[in-house]
């Protein structure tokens, strides 16, 4: 969402970021390195290690183990797609105004974003994100 009077960014809108959450990061690893042939970079967060794939030497994908997740024993492993927005929480209350739903946030990742979880009406999760101005 557009904050009011003020014009769009260029990257309203856009595909900012694509997260793979599985339960063997090792395994995916090795994976997207053949099919891809990307080389990856780990590096520790709060929350455990953080895998980014990478394709000639800059950042494509993040790739994070789901194991300690809630439910993770009953979910399948996933991509998530996060959209960048230039004002998330707005666009938190849009998804709800549209018949959506808010999972989770919005939330403050140091160095990143901006974020909130959300479900469309028909239920397909969305990641939607105002990055961080150096992100």
């Amino acid at each position: 969402m557009a904050r009011k009077g003020a014009e769009m960014s260029d990257t309203q809108g856009t595909v900012h970021w694509n997260e793979l959450m599985t339960k063997d990061v090792e395994a995916a690893k090795e994976f997207y390195a053949k099919v891809c042939g990307w080389s990856f970079t780990t590096a520790p967060m709060p929350f455990g290690d953080y895998t980014m794939g990478m394709a000639n030497g800059a950042p494509v994908a993040g790739i994070m183990d789901m194991s300690g997740m809630p439910d993770a024993d009953t979910t399948d492993p996933f991509w998530m797609t996060y959209i960048a927005v230039d004002d998330v929480d707005a666009a938190a209350a849009a998804v709800t105004a549209g018949g959506g739903m808010v999972e989770n946030g919005p939330f403050d990742v140091p160095n990143v974003g901006r974020i909130a979880i959300t479900r469309d009406p028909g239920g397909a999760r969305i990641g939607i994100m105002t990055p961080a101005p150096d992100a």
